[in-house]
């Protein structure tokens, strides 16, 4: 009993292995195999990477916030929620009040300091004039004392006096300079006060929609340094982003310009996009490396909101209209037996092996390579490939009874083989 028990297993591990002849039947017979095989077609095959994203607004993920600059209250807000707004538009008013002060004072302060430099250069032309007089009178003394009509005390005095005159020309120089200083210092603090005052209206720096809204009339603004949001606006929702992250293992596929379709859960229909940027700033997440990706989309009646989630397929190689095969064909690996009966050696490479033309005939390959494929379908390259349609070839074994069997009802919770719609390919949409 446990003698015919092993050689019950041994015979069911081979068969499952596909490395038997013959497999045992309920009734002890033994049943030979056969081929199973499918017809070479000509189809469209669409190889895609999947994978999921973030619909975001054009050129911000998050949106583009709109900050005060400066400190205040909010007295006024001209827009809301899904408020459409212009580039320039005022969107919101801080209290004027104290920067308008501010303002005048740094004014009034610059005047101030340009009539200084007016008195300053009064001072340099009076100082000016004392220089020229006082070299006048030493040249005089000096002549004077030369000749022997003059004494040396006279000539001493002119000199001391040439000497302060240079001297007061100095300072006055300098204080005309100090002076125009003032003046460039007190203009720039007005320029600063003016833009504080300018702050306190706040405008939108592009067309687009508020997609959120920080802050309620009344509501004081405390800004440190950086600028305290007010509002979000997202820029012209009639195209997005979708945000895409995309493994390590199929960025080498991604090209820019490549076409994209994607789903959202809110809506049944599909949009279409194009990848506009490849990202190089890589994320890990639980040892895995992923890289975002950019798809540019037209939003059709902005249907797309920020933040939805879209299931993308990016489009990384068609082939239309070409002759093609199951992925599984590449796959088959014949029998030892197969083997044997071909006779010779059998060339390396990739090869398509085809049913043989009658019962007692060897198996018939051929080499051939592999053009695109979507892992379910590939493309054959070989010369005369139009020669090849309506060939079957082999994908694996099958006994005569399962052969006998497919037309058969069967256990509808069994895997079925996958079918190909002759007419569509693998295209998730057809090629405008």
């Amino acid at each position: 009993m446990k003698k015919c028990l092993k050689w019950i297993i041994i015979s069911a591990v081979l068969a499952g292995a596909g490395y038997g002849i013959y497999v045992w039947t309920s009734s002890g017979e033994k049943e030979e195999f056969t081929y199973r095989t499918v017809k070479v077609v000509k189809s469209d095959i669409v190889r895609t990477v999947r994978a999921t994203g973030t619909i975001t607004p054009r050129n911000s993920s998050n949106g583009i916030p709109v900050g005060a600059q400066v400190n205040g209250k909010i007295i006024k807000l001209f827009v809301d929620y899904n408020s459409a707004v212009t580039n320039g538009q005022v969107v919101a008013l801080i209290d004027p009040r104290v920067y308008d002060a501010s303002y005048k004072i740094a004014l009034a302060q610059l005047h101030v300091n340009e009539a200084n430099v007016l008195n300053r250069k009064a001072s340099l032309r009076s100082a000016e004039a004392e220089l020229v007089l006082a070299k006048k009178t030493y040249e005089r003394k000096k002549a004077l004392y030369e000749s022997g009509a003059g004494p040396l005390v006279e000539l001493d005095t002119a000199t001391e006096a040439l000497a302060k005159s240079e001297s007061n020309l100095d300072s006055a120089k300098a204080s005309l300079a100090s002076a125009e200083a003032s003046v460039e210092q007190s203009r720039a603090s007005a320029e600063k006060a003016k833009a504080d005052l300018e702050f306190c209206t706040i405008v939108s720096p592009v067309d687009g929609i508020v997609i959120d809204r920080k802050v309620d009339e009344g509501e004081t603004v405390v800004s440190s340094m950086n600028a305290v949001p007010v509002l979000t606006i997202a820029e012209d929702l009639k195209t997005v982003w979708v945000e895409a992250t995309i493994p390590e293992a199929d960025i080498g596929n991604i090209k820019i310009g490549q076409s994209v379709t994607f789903t959202a859960d809110a809506y049944r229909r599909r949009f279409t996009g194009r990848v506009k940027q490849i990202r190089k700033a890589a994320t890990t997440t639980n040892n895995v490396v992923t890289f975002p990706v950019i798809i540019e989309a037209d939003n059709p009646d902005e249907m797309l909101f920020p933040g939805m989630t879209a299931t993308l397929s990016i489009e990384t190689a068609r082939a239309e209209n070409v002759v093609s095969v199951p992925s599984a064909a590449f796959r088959f690996r014949p029998k030892q037996e197969d083997l044997e009966r071909i006779g010779g050696e059998i060339p390396r490479g990739r090869k398509l092996w085809f049913k043989p033309a009658s019962k007692d005939a060897p198996l018939e390959y051929m080499l051939v390579t592999e053009g695109v494929s979507d892992n379910s379908f590939t493309q054959i390259v070989v010369d005369d490939a139009e020669k090849l349609i309506d060939r079957e070839v082999v994908v694996g074994y099958e006994t005569k009874t399962q052969a006998k069997g497919k037309g058969e009802e069967t256990n509808p919770f069994m895997p079925k083989r996958m079918q190909r719609n002759k007419n569509k390919g693998t295209a998730p949409e057809p090629k405008k």
